[in-house]
């Protein structure tokens, strides 16, 4: 049984509506960490804003999360995510941004 109380871990994942890549991130709190990257103030991410959520997963244990984050950044991992979420990244219907080039 898992406790009200029990830390909860967030495997995600950014597209970025700018370049039109991925970022796959771990966090203790989602709603927070989808501000900081919105804002910029995420170094890794700052030059690729705005962002769509568009996949995340729940943990209750630090390390099963950090092996599936682990997992989605490498070759493989990414592959099979793009491959799950084609439809996705192929439709231009979750873009809430006007792109200017």
């Amino acid at each position: 049984m898992i406790r009200p109380n029990s830390p909860k871990f967030y495997v995600y994942t950014l597209l970025s509506l700018k370049h039109f890549d991925i970022y796959t991130g771990l966090t203790t709190d989602l709603s927070r960490r989808l501000q900081e990257h919105s804002r910029g103030i995420v170094s890794s991410t700052s030059i690729r804003i705005p962002f769509k959520l568009i996949h995340y997963e729940y943990f209750v244990n630090l390390e099963d999360a950090k092996l599936r984050e682990k997992y989605l950044k490498s070759n493989v991992g990414k592959a099979r995510l793009k491959d799950s979420l084609k439809k996705t990244l192929a439709s231009k219907v979750y873009m809430p941004y006007t792109l200017r080039r």
